[in-house]
């Protein structure tokens, strides 16, 4: 039986409201600087929370090709299509470099809401003295909508879009799964260096919390109203906590087996360690017991053969949720005990599926640097979060070691270990 291929990290692509590229977004993330401001991007005047962590100097027509491309693809696709090739920069592979049938994408995305642009007109043509008339809908819809729109929303086009500019022939697969749809991404990408089927993969994540139809869908109820202050918002395991901020970005990583990497004289990153998933059911919206997190940091400890003593940090899923933090924090201390955490959505906001591998990239660059991140607007300790938050600057001397975590509002839980290059 052959042995299982290593599987190493080699590109890291991010663009996100604290920056765009790794090196400014490592400083942001040195210098406490918070990636919340107003919104800007449209009207938003008439909602309830009008702060976010929105990207207001992304360009798309900086990245995108070709140019026409643009018109087929949601903000979420030119996002992580803009994170692919960053990262693909960041790995020295250049186009055309890598055997196009051993070379695949893995990408996590969530729902993709359709423009009000888009659907301006249809819904226009339907309304009949002030009132909307669904019998209308079908034929105004046939001669409103341009017939490539619904390429725009479908959730696999990201990864679409990206083998196709990066000629990656090999397994392409999407993962629909909300907030660990990414870390899930890794998983899989990871598992198929494993078996065999390809070099390199590139594994990703996007997600925009602020579009204007996914804030009306959604609504505040779990949002923080914190508009006086609204930079200090996102405050995960902090005792005034009053809920999450929306946040939007992507993060990509180029996975190659370490045996690829030495071969070509790649620079490696990080190395996955391992990865894990679990679940648990809520029936009739039953709250979240924690057992997914529980089971999932004992699957990954178990799958690595690992130690709590092993583990520099953890980089929590954190979302400023009342309620879920406490359930991820009584999590961390049941199965990890004092173990450091940190939370980077602090900085940049919920991301949904561009959450996971964004975050994990906190805590690549920070073992590179030799640091753990820090947790912004960490003030006061919350008594039923029991965990270790690295807050007030980076926290140095720590095992160059970290477990990612991601929990979605369903009970499915993900973690993907990493540890420094050898």
């Amino acid at each position: 039986m052959r042995d299982t291929p290593e599987v190493v990290i080699t590109g890291i692509g991010i663009v996100s409201s604290i920056g765009i590229g790794q090196e400014a977004f490592w400083k942001s993330l040195l210098a406490g600087s918070s990636g919340v401001k107003t919104i800007e991007a449209f009207d938003a005047s008439s909602l309830p929370v009008r702060f976010g962590a929105h990207i207001p100097d992304f360009d798309p027509k900086l990245y995108i090709r070709p140019r026409k491309s643009l018109k087929v693809m949601s903000r979420e696709i030119q996002m992580g299509f803009a994170a692919a090739d960053m990262a693909m920069i960041d790995a020295s592979l250049a186009t055309g470099t890598v055997d196009p049938d051993r070379f695949g994408v893995v990408f996590g995305s969530d729902m993709i809401y359709a423009d009000l642009e888009d659907l301006e007109g249809t819904y226009r043509r339907c309304i009949t003295a002030g009132h909307f008339d669904f019998s209308c809908w079908a034929e105004a819809a046939a001669e409103e909508l341009q017939p490539l729109w619904l390429l725009k929303h479908l959730p696999n086009m990201t990864a679409s879009h990206i083998a196709i500019a990066q000629d990656a022939r090999g397994p392409n697969n999407s993962i629909v799964l909300g907030d660990v749809s990414s870390l899930l991404a890794i998983s899989e990408a990871t598992s198929v260096i494993q078996r065999g089927w390809a070099d390199v993969m590139l594994v990703g994540g996007s997600g925009c919390r602020l579009h204007p139809n996914a804030l009306v869908a959604r609504g505040d109820g779990l949002l923080s109203h914190r508009s006086h202050d609204f930079q200090k918002a996102s405050r995960p395991f902090d005792r005034d906590r009053d809920g999450l901020v929306n946040g939007e970005g992507a993060g990509v990583f180029v996975l190659e087996s370490l045996a690829h990497a030495k071969r070509r004289g790649g620079r490696i990153h990080a190395r996955i360690l391992g990865t894990a998933s679990r679940c648990e059911s809520r029936h009739n919206g039953t709250p979240l017991s924690g057992r997914s997190l529980v089971g999932v940091i004992q699957a990954i400890l178990r799958n690595t053969s690992l130690t709590p003593n092993d583990i520099g940090h953890i980089n929590a899923h954190g979302a400023s949720s009342i309620e879920v933090d406490r359930v991820e924090a009584a999590a961390i201390a049941a199965t990890l005990g004092d173990i450091p955490v940190t939370a980077p959505k602090s900085f940049f906001g919920h991301l949904g599926a561009g959450s996971g591998v964004t975050e994990l990239a906190v805590s690549i660059l920070g073992i590179e640097h030799g640091v753990v991140p820090y947790t912004l607007n960490y003030d006061h300790p919350d008594p039923l979060c029991p965990v270790n938050v690295v807050h007030n600057g980076p926290l140095r001397g720590r095992p160059p070691v970290a477990i990612s975590l991601n929990l979605a509002s369903t009970g499915q839980a993900a973690a993907v270990m990493i540890a420094a290059a050898e």
